[in-house]
């Protein structure tokens, strides 16, 4: 114990000086134990067994549309913002991107708070924080709560992958740190003093979600089953399918019938075929969740703040932008591993719909384009005749940073209304009013840009262009 703590020491006294609060230095601690004990966090499928039989959101009935909308006046929506989107090549927060009809997802996420007339809490970070705010200064409406905005994300130092100390980083010194993963949300609300001052305003309930899932609206129907249960925690999942396979999927455990979230870090390399089985594992998380508030204030009290998720070790490089800086470790939890603990947990299927995140420019160019709408509650929701929506892959040479993106589509998105799916493969930029129907491949192995010109109708079943 004398050797962790004497290791552990330096990761601390940074903590400290940096100004975190002493239980997440704590709770540091606990992690750090973890990982030097070598504890790989790991679920066996000898663990684990399949889930059946959930409640399905579709068929939730009048009953629980008529006592959400009862418990909207003791709701709080809370968004997670802390991710700068620098897989996109965004150095600001990701949430402040705009993606429909020149409004960012923080624009439409503040417009879909004040159309249900809920508080919005956002679980900021150090990096989103100030220009966050910001754009909420357009909505002075938001402050009639008389509830804070929002609440800083912890941050915790990087570990050296090779020595397990803390890094140091001349180069970028802000790059040492790195957020503990959204399971900090429990103790984040805590420390800031935002669990008790919703509380103290009558605040019962909440509904988490992703910045960037626009799928994610609070809805009443879902609202009143979470309070008609009686739950102090309920995920939404949905089905997963072909492209779901890698992901994380819910189990329930077999040594007392729990519900449990396994990621695909915590699945023993052995078993990856069984993870991937989207026949036995029927159910994805969209870290979309509802939280009972005084469910959560009595667990967080029992155990004194000191609230264990599961470990999750990511080994990465110090500068995210430069895969070939030296790698470091992530000490992170997720929120929805909190199904595990929380007695009494439940998990409702939801449609796909609810599932609709941006997490790349293939996603960005099918909701900018005319393949969903903003509705009067400014949902984001696909157009009636736009089937299932489109399946967007775009050159990850040419089209994954915005910049570039936004370089080759100046004249506007095209219509994607009729199209199934659209795969670009080099460098093709698009002038304006180009439409695109059906199942398209694109392709331009020449060095030189090529430009699909402004009135073109694009379509898989004449298969070539036609003015």
């Amino acid at each position: 114990m004398s050797g962790v703590l004497e290791k552990f020491t330096p990761l601390a006294e940074r903590m400290q000086k940096a100004g975190m609060p002493q239980v997440a230095i704590e709770t540091l601690g606990l992690y750090y134990r973890h990982l030097l004990s070598g504890a790989s966090g790991e679920i066996a499928e000898s663990e684990i067994g399949p889930v059946t039989g959930l409640a399905d959101a579709e068929q939730l009935d009048n009953a629980c549309l008529e006592l959400g909308r009862q418990a909207l006046s003791e709701t709080v929506l809370i968004k997670l913002n802390g991710g700068l989107g620098t897989s996109m090549g965004l150095e600001q927060a990701k949430s402040l991107l705009v993606v429909k009809e020149g409004l960012t997802f923080l624009d439409i996420i503040a417009r879909q708070a004040l159309a249900a007339n809920v508080p919005l809490l956002l679980m900021n970070s150090f990096a989103t924080r100030k220009d966050s705010l910001a754009l909420l200064d357009k909505y002075p409406e938001l402050l009639k709560f008389g509830l804070p905005r929002d609440f800083l994300q912890h941050k915790i130092p990087k570990i050296c992958a090779e020595t397990y100390a803390p890094v140091t980083y001349f180069v970028d010194p802000e790059l040492e740190w790195c957020p503990p993963g959204h399971g900090d949300l429990y103790l984040a609300l805590v420390t800031s003093g935002v669990l008790a001052a919703l509380r103290r305003a009558g605040y019962r309930y909440a509904f988490v979600s992703n910045a960037d899932n626009l799928g994610a609206v609070l809805d009443p129907v879902i609202l009143g089953y979470f309070v008609c249960e009686k739950l102090p925690f309920l995920m939404e999942v949905a089905d997963r399918t072909g492209a779901d396979r890698k992901g994380g999927h819910l189990a329930r455990r077999l040594s007392d019938s729990g519900l449990v979230l396994r990621e695909a870090a915590q699945c023993p390399i052995a078993e990856q075929a069984a993870f991937q089985d989207i026949e036995r594992y029927k159910y994805f998380n969209t870290n979309s969740l509802w939280l009972d508030l005084e469910s959560l204030e009595k667990q967080m009290a029992a155990c004194r703040n000191l609230f264990e998720l599961p470990l999750i070790c990511n080994r990465k490089p110090i500068d995210p932008r430069n895969p070939d800086s030296a790698p470091v470790l992530q000490l992170e939890t997720a929120m929805g591993a909190a199904i595990g603990v929380f007695n009494g947990a439940q998990a409702l299927r939801v449609p796909r719909s609810r599932f609709a995140p941006v997490k790349t420019t293939d996603d960005l160019l099918a909701v900018r384009s005319d393949a969903y709408f903003i509705k009067d509650d400014f949902t984001v929701t696909l157009a009636p005749d736009a089937g299932n929506g489109p399946v967007v892959t775009l050159d990850p040479d040419f089209y994954r940073m915005v910049g570039d993106f936004d370089q080759r589509f100046a004249d506007g998105t095209p219509s994607l209304i009729g199209c199934e799916s659209l795969q670009i493969k080099g460098d093709i930029s698009f002038s304006h009013k180009v439409s695109i129907k059906g199942r398209v491949k694109l392709a331009n192995e020449g060095p030189q840009s090529l430009i699909m010109p402004a009135g073109l109708t694009i379509s898989a079943s004449c298969g070539k262009a036609t003015d």
